[in-house]
């Protein structure tokens, strides 16, 4: 039973955003939290619109591995400037106390559970979902029930894990952090990005040097990593739909990375957002948002390994970008070419 504290936080969100709904009819909940200045997770948690909100019970890691019980389903991560959606089975799931990972051929995901706090069953005018969240209450990635989802075992899985007596989740407002690393790159770090044999080195590289990732890139040398046009992205999507070259890609925020592996045809604009549309996978990235783009060059055991890689104004990876490879396997010629051919400095090879 709810108390009387969570619907008097519940009613008081809901009056609130119809006003807001209302004024803005076709905006999605995301956008109206911020110009709320709430949470999503608040929004769900009070059952906004047509939201009716189940609390699950922690740790987020007992849920997530369940989800292959599901079936196919559509696995949604997006940060504030992409949005990147997946059809396919929760496979091969590892959920660890800090860690986790899932490993099937349609759904790719890296989970960093340090930041996961809340869990909800959604269904949202009929739309069944499991979304989780971070404590702040920002959403890190949701799962759909769709045609081909085992409905039955969604709604097992909400009964086996619901919160028998919910309290109104306090969402912590993140306080941020002081920026403590160096403004420019030491000399090492060359040779040490030199020296990787292994495109996973590259997160502990930039710890030893304390270095942000776009330090690291503007220092290391043009060779190594080059700033381009901040349109190479969509000029990169249409150049592999066009070519039919498979290609990988990345998109995250603090709780998850996400990633596609394939080839893509259908590609479409719609105002500020550029848009992948097949029926497996959906891309959606602002493009007004990149702040910059690069053309980064890694040496691994395989070979040079080349990304394209699009940074928002505030120094966050909005999504990135490789051919489509798996560890022990040289990168596609046709997508190392195409990279070198957007650079006008060569690349180390």
């Amino acid at each position: 039973m709810m108390n009387v504290s969570f619907e008097q936080h519940a009613q008081a969100l809901r009056e609130r955003y119809a006003r807001y709904k209302a004024q803005n009819p076709k905006a999605r909940i995301r956008t109206l939290a911020q110009d709320m200045s709430v949470s999503e997770m608040e929004l769900v948690a009070a059952g906004c619109g047509q939201i009716v909100p189940v609390r699950l019970t922690e740790p987020a890691q007992d849920i997530f591995k369940e989800l292959g019980s599901l079936g196919r389903v559509m696995a949604l991560t997006r940060n504030d400037w992409c949005v990147h959606e997946r059809h396919g089975k929760y496979e091969d799931i590892r959920a660890g106390r800090v860690m986790g990972i899932v490993l099937g051929p349609d759904i790719d995901l890296r989970m960093f559970f340090s930041s996961w706090k809340f869990t909800f069953a959604v269904n949202d005018d009929g739309r069944l979902s499991i979304q989780f969240f971070d404590a702040a209450g920002a959403a890190l990635h949701k799962v759909y029930i769709t045609d081909e989802s085992d409905v039955d075992a969604y709604h097992a899985l909400v009964a086996r894990f619901t919160d028998p007596d919910p309290v109104w989740p306090q969402a912590v407002p993140d306080v941020p952090k002081a920026d403590e690393t160096v403004a420019r790159a030491p000399a090492q770090l060359r040779e040490d990005w030199l020296a990787m044999k292994d495109t996973h080195e590259f997160h502990e590289l930039l710890k030893r040097h304390n270095v942000s990732r776009l330090t690291a890139l503007r220092d290391v040398g043009e060779d190594l990593a080059q700033q381009v046009p901040n349109d190479v992205a969509e000029r990169m999507l249409t150049d592999v739909a066009e070519r039919d070259i498979a290609f990988m890609c990345f998109v995250g925020n603090r709780g998850m990375i996400q990633i596609h592996s394939g080839p893509i045809k259908k590609l479409m604009r719609t105002g500020p957002w550029f848009n992948v549309l097949e029926p497996h996978f959906n891309l959606h990235l602002d493009t007004t948002a990149i702040d910059s783009a690069w053309v980064v060059n890694k040496p691994t055991a395989d070979g040079w390994v080349t990304s394209v890689e699009c940074y928002a104004a505030n120094g966050d990876l909005i999504a990135q970008f490789f051919g489509a490879r798996k560890p022990g396997v040289p990168e596609l010629t046709s997508w190392r070419e195409l990279l070198v051919g957007y650079c006008p400095v060569p690349l180390a090879a």
